[in-house]
């Protein structure tokens, strides 16, 4: 629980200061800015490094992992689709027909599509949960909806920027890097100390921004190649031959202090927004034009998003109908968590130009979901409680 109360903590923090910082450095904004961005990579890499060892399958049953990922697609699309739509409506009349409405909504309400895993993990075995199947079958699910919305970002870049020949460049790239993931799976003894998974993390946001900067001096800033960091991440950690056990209580205080900072630094990220006029912003994205809503209103919008994104996660109640229905409410509730990957989306989102009250009202529902999320492990427990317990005095009548 102090985790989640820090995240929202650091989040709200960095988003006021991202509000002051602007006005107070003026000109020395900008080298400020290109510091915290850097630091925000090497932190994102960081943290997909993590969620990439925990990514774990038995590749001699991957046909019975076909459904899990079909499940935890659906599990992700369908409050990504429910928001997308619910911003459309916020939008000025007429832009249902607005190619490029949709495009940036599809792109900025993306936030809500990935658990947790995290987080989640995390709290389900403080809760007494490790070993049962809906932890197990979470630690799929959840994993499978971080690579799922990964993997979305290539068709979502190609909607933003078009097709280019440096997207076919890219594509194969990502075709590459799951290959491998693939094929190297679990199999490479890397050094897995914080310091090692530091440095893992500079050399691949350092690859990463060296392309970038290479090809816009060679072809022009149109026409740059850009890897975003979370793939590369994540199948490092993927092929990397996991060793929970040798982890250190240093070592979990330092990933725990990377995702505070991450948090802090996505906060900060965000656009101004306080103190401007009401008038739509003078810009060439949709989303940045639209005015600026009263804090009541954004407050509202924030309570309706959270409210979709979670109804969008119950979709694996209406699957796995060997397991009792409460077990599978049970199992979808712990999917409402939502952390680091979302606010790197959204983070994605700003470097692609987007902005305005939408911006706010995603990350504002980031920080409300972090803070609802101890009740929504709680609600887990005490159903899990319930069934596992029944379960139990089945077994002993029964011995």
């Amino acid at each position: 629980m102090k985790k989640i109360v820090l995240f929202s903590i650091f989040l709200i923090v960095g988003l006021v200061f991202s509000q002051i910082i602007p006005t107070e450095l003026g000109s020395h904004y900008a080298g400020f800015k290109h510091v915290t961005d850097t630091l925000l990579f090497v932190c994102l890499a960081y943290i997909m490094i993590g969620v990439g060892r925990e990514f774990e399958l038995d590749k001699s049953r991957w046909r019975s992992y076909t459904a899990d990922y079909f499940i935890a697609m659906a599990t992700a699309a369908a409050p990504w689709l429910l928001i997308a739509v619910y911003y459309m409506w916020l939008m000025p009349e007429g832009s249902f027909a607005d190619w490029n409405a949709w495009k940036e909504n599809l792109l900025l309400s993306r936030f809500a599509a990935p658990t947790s895993a995290g987080i989640l993990f995390t709290m389900l075995a403080g809760a007494g949960l490790a070993g049962k199947w809906i932890y197990k079958k979470t630690q799929v699910l959840a994993i499978f909806d971080d690579l799922d919305t990964i993997l979305l970002m290539i068709p979502l870049q190609i909607m933003m920027i078009g097709l280019k020949w440096q997207l076919l460049v890219i594509l194969v790239v990502v075709i590459s890097l799951l290959f491998l993931g693939w094929k190297r799976l679990k199999r490479h003894r890397f050094n897995q100390n914080w310091w090692a998974l530091l440095i893992y993390s500079v050399a691949l946001v350092a690859f990463c921004q060296g392309l970038y900067i290479f090809t816009k001096h060679r072809f022009g800033v149109d026409s740059a190649i850009h890897i975003e960091v979370l793939l590369p991440a994540f199948v490092l950690g993927m092929i990397m031959h996991t060793s929970h056990h040798t982890e250190t209580g240093l070592e979990h205080k330092i990933s725990g202090g990377i995702s505070y900072l991450f948090m802090l630094l996505v906060g900060l990220s965000t656009p101004l927004f306080v103190g401007m006029d009401i008038e739509p912003v003078i810009s060439d994205k949709v989303t940045a034009a639209i005015p600026h809503m009263s804090w009541g209103t954004i407050a509202l919008h924030v309570v309706v998003v959270t409210a979709l994104s979670n109804i969008g996660k119950l979709i694996p109640v209406f699957f796995y109908r060997d397991r009792p229905l409460l077990e599978r409410l049970a199992l979808s509730i712990g999917m409402f968590t939502r952390g680091e990957v979302g606010a790197g989306i959204i983070f994605i989102a700003i470097g692609y130009g987007l902005g305005g009250p939408l911006l706010i009202i995603s990350l504002l529902t980031i920080v409300f979901n972090l803070i609802l999320t101890g009740f929504f492990v709680v609600i887990v427990k005490r159903m899990s409680l319930k069934i596992y317990g029944r379960e139990a005095g089945k077994e002993a009548l029964s011995a």
